[in-house]
């Protein structure tokens, strides 16, 4: 959607984008352990949007919830205007949202070619036979070659196609699993700390390559790193205690009192 407005230099137009995720009263709960505590989250589209938290605030609970892995005990979930909230994981893959774990999620077994390879035929050829897959030369055949292969050279890992994912060091192993989400063309990207463990330098090769290679997708991201945080997001949630404590921009949310009290250490940089 386009608004106008009325400038100096005449009238412009600023395009306005909307919520392309949204819950309502999102709520789990554990017997008696409130883990999301009627969570309302409003993502726009094509924003890069982490929710941070201390440890045990709900976090990694709602990014389960949003991604189908586990049922709210009550509210809703609306992505692109559907309502997802009784939706299973494999379907919200289908409709455009993926997931990267805290812990990496790739098949060790196979080699790095295998792994995209098995990802993009998943999300755009379901119907595609065993047989098919292995033993006709098709046009689909290669589309899919096609697509691995560039899957493989935004990532970085178009010359390690053949290693077996178990052999890849750690850095790589996170960039393999950054390529299996890509492979699944999402419109949302949930990544649950996808630079825990690293190096300094790995870490920043790391935001660079999920900056470049998710730069149209839209994405929520979990991290501890708050300096990298302030750096890469359009918006900010913070979780306290299952529940929301605060939403804004870096600025707002770095000069917020609650904030730093609950979460910052009682002060800033500033």
């Amino acid at each position: 959607m386009a608004t106008t407005e009325q400038t100096d230099d005449g009238p412009t137009t600023r395009e306005t984008r909307s919520a392309i995720l949204e819950t309502d009263d999102l709520t789990k709960r554990y017997g008696e352990l409130v883990a999301v505590d009627h969570a309302n989250l409003s993502v726009t589209d094509g924003h890069f949007h982490s929710i941070i938290g201390p440890n045990g605030a709900g976090k990694t609970t709602l990014l389960d919830l949003i991604t189908g892995r586990r049922k709210p005990t009550s509210g809703s979930i609306h992505f692109d205007g559907e309502d997802i909230t009784t939706l299973p994981s494999d379907e919200l893959v289908h409709k455009g949202i993926a997931r990267s774990f805290q812990i990496t999620s790739v098949l060790s077994g196979l080699s790095v070619y295998e792994n995209v390879r098995l990802a993009v035929q998943a999300i755009n050829y379901p119907s595609l036979s065993l047989f098919d897959s292995y033993f006709r030369g098709s046009s689909r055949q290669q589309e899919i070659n096609d697509q691995t292969n560039t899957v493989l050279e935004q990532i970085g890992l178009d010359d390690q196609a053949d290693q077996v994912a178990q052999n890849l060091s750690y850095g790589d192993r996170r960039k393999l699993e950054i390529g299996i989400v890509l492979a699944t063309d999402p419109k949302l990207v949930l990544l649950d700390e996808p630079t825990a463990g690293m190096s300094v330098d790995m870490k920043h090769e790391t935001i660079d390559l999920i900056e470049d290679v998710l730069a149209d997708a839209t994405v929520i991201l979990i991290e501890h790193d708050v300096e990298l945080v302030m750096q890469l997001s359009d918006r900010i949630t913070v979780l306290h205690q299952g529940s929301i404590l605060a939403e804004g921009t870096p600025d707002e949310i770095s000069n917020n009192k609650q904030v730093q009290n609950a979460y910052l250490g009682g002060h800033t940089d500033e």
